[in-house]
């Protein structure tokens, strides 16, 4: 049986993807699945937190691969031979390797930051999965503590017909803080706030990663 591919698509940068995927493949494997992650983005800031944790050793293994887009398919059916759940880390601008990423999975999150210019610049994304058929919902990322923002934001979301999972990830350094060192938050701050938001967000995945 293949594993699941959830792929991470948002054509505007700086929404947080390589974050999200590298958080909640940690999170993934902290529950016992086998986990990969695909980074086509040329960027490649997933590999590079990958050889930061590979020279660790302290953390569970978390098998990075690095594709160019015109190999996804074969890489990532590959993976998904060998793994519960293969993450793909798409890059923005760059609708071609965007398209054969959505099109290659089971369910697309759209990491969206609250405010009304970074929904009218999820349209794209979500349209381009639209035409390839595939499920998807916004995540709202970096979301901060207090204030009418992230209301404005919803509410511009769903005029739009935009779906948003009622689980978010707030704006909190010890999602960096990990990351500097190779780890998840899950793993280095297990009892924070942070910690506990990735979790949820992962539980609330466990129908699409079924």
């Amino acid at each position: 049986m293949s594993g699941t591919i959830l792929t991470v698509a948002q054509q505007k940068g700086g929404a947080g993807k390589t974050t999200l995927v590298a958080q909640l493949a940690v999170a993934l494997a902290a529950q016992g699945r086998r986990v990969a992650a695909v980074d086509i983005d040329p960027q490649a800031s997933l590999g590079a937190w990958s050889e930061l944790r590979d020279r660790a050793a302290a953390y569970t293994p978390i098998r990075v691969v690095k594709s160019p887009g015109w190999k996804l398919d074969l890489t990532l059916g590959e993976l998904a031979r060998g793994c519960d759940v293969v993450l793909v880390d798409s890059p923005p601008h760059a609708e071609t390797e965007a398209r054969v990423a959505v099109r290659a999975a089971r369910f697309v999150l759209v990491p969206c930051q609250p405010s009304l210019l970074d929904v009218w610049a999820s349209r794209a994304t979500l349209e381009l999965v639209r035409r390839e058929s595939r499920a998807a919902a916004i995540l709202w990322n970096r979301l901060p503590p207090r204030g009418h923002v992230v209301d404005e934001a919803r509410a511009a979301a769903a005029e739009a017909g935009l779906a948003g999972l009622a689980e978010g990830l707030g704006n909190r350094s010890d999602f960096a803080r990990s990351l500097h060192v190779g780890a998840g938050v899950v793993e280095t701050a297990p009892r924070g706030a942070a910690a506990r938001e990735i979790r949820a967000l992962a539980a609330a995945l466990r129908p699409r990663l079924a």
